[in-house]
């Protein structure tokens, strides 16, 4: 492999990662409140079928109408997936708040059940052909050698989910109202104390959440894996949480977090090809196997005594980055009366 081949492979890996970056960011925005949407495989499966399907129908009524263009087509179903995904993180955040039931219950029932209901209503209309972000290279920029072609020449919703990234970051480290959503996530009731609505807050963060992890499921139909099929993101989701922890629930590790998911799957597909006498489950599991190792790794004591083996002056900033420890009121519900 030459260099010109290795950057168009990473350039790849990064746009096939975009849609993951944009769950695992939603996701991260909804845990970092206290909630856990464990429905992520499901509500990503029924976003992905429900964006399309919208685009599909409004493309080909605009077509009837002698209108050209995939801008509404695309707008329609990525805002449609959008509230798809808002919708069920929602039922979640009520159903733990309002109702007092259990949040890792409610998200499992539905990632379930919402897989179904997909394939379901999903079914008229599989591998049909619809419309597609269109690539979008930045004038300039995609023209610098390596960094060009692999940061630059995509299309707008990959320029979208690196801005989105972050923001997020920026917004729960650099700000105020940051700031107090990592504080109802943390001791909801020290932030009651300080006079901010803990499940009000829980509420609007899990619907950001929510129609972030719903776009990256239309991500998938609409831009990478193009149309719909039964199961047609299947697992994805699973992934998705797994790298949540993975990236201590922090935005741009979840982000790296993805990219070297997505390494994983391309090295799994260059052995395939390389060893074509090996059964090819065997290497679609690897990415698995590696996601499990990295997870066993980050939560045993090992991280610990590695950061006791660094400097005295970087044994702070090192146990800041590789932080793994969830927020401390995850999953957990909160009565403010």
């Amino acid at each position: 492999m030459n260099d010109t081949q290795l950057v168009r492979m990473l350039a790849l890996i990064i746009a096939q990662s975009a849609p993951l970056m944009l769950a695992v960011t939603g996701e991260t925005i909804t845990e970092r409140g206290g909630v856990i949407n464990l429905s992520l495989d499901g509500s990503m499966l029924i976003a992905a079928m429900g964006g399309f399907v919208v685009a599909y129908k409004i493309d080909l009524l605009l077509q009837a109408a002698g209108i050209s263009g995939n801008f509404f087509p695309l707008m329609a179903g990525f805002s449609t997936a959008a509230l798809i995904g808002m919708l069920v993180a929602l039922l979640i955040a009520w159903g733990s708040i309002r109702l007092k039931q259990d949040q890792v219950a409610i998200g499992f029932v539905l990632t379930l059940l919402l897989a179904d209901v997909a394939n379901f209503l999903g079914q008229d209309y599989t591998r049909l052909p619809g419309p597609r972000v269109k690539h979008l290279p930045i004038p300039l920029l995609s023209e610098i050698p390596i960094l060009g072609p692999m940061f630059f020449n995509h299309d707008l919703l990959i320029y979208l989910t690196f801005a989105i990234v972050g923001i997020a970051w920026f917004w729960m480290f650099r700000t105020q109202p940051g700031l107090r959503m990592r504080g109802v996530g943390e001791r909801p009731e020290s932030a009651f104390a300080r006079g901010i609505g803990v499940n009000r807050v829980r509420y609007l963060y899990t619907a950001l959440g929510g129609a972030l992890v719903g776009i990256s499921g239309a991500a998938y139909s609409l831009d990478i894996k193009l149309g719909w099929s039964d199961n047609h993101i299947l697992g994805i989701g699973w992934i998705a949480l797994a790298i949540v922890i993975f990236g201590g629930w922090r935005p741009i590790r979840g982000a790296l977090g993805t990219i070297l998911y997505g390494i994983t799957k391309a090295l799994a597909q260059k052995l395939q090809t390389t060893f074509p006498q090996v059964p090819v489950v065997l290497f679609n599991s690897l990415q698995w196997l590696l996601m499990l190792g990295v997870l066993l790794l980050v939560g045993s004591s090992g991280i610990r005594r590695l950061i006791d083996y660094a400097p005295a002056r970087l044994q702070q900033p090192l146990a800041q980055a590789l932080r793994v420890a969830p927020p401390q009121a995850l999953g957990t519900a909160f009565v403010d009366d």
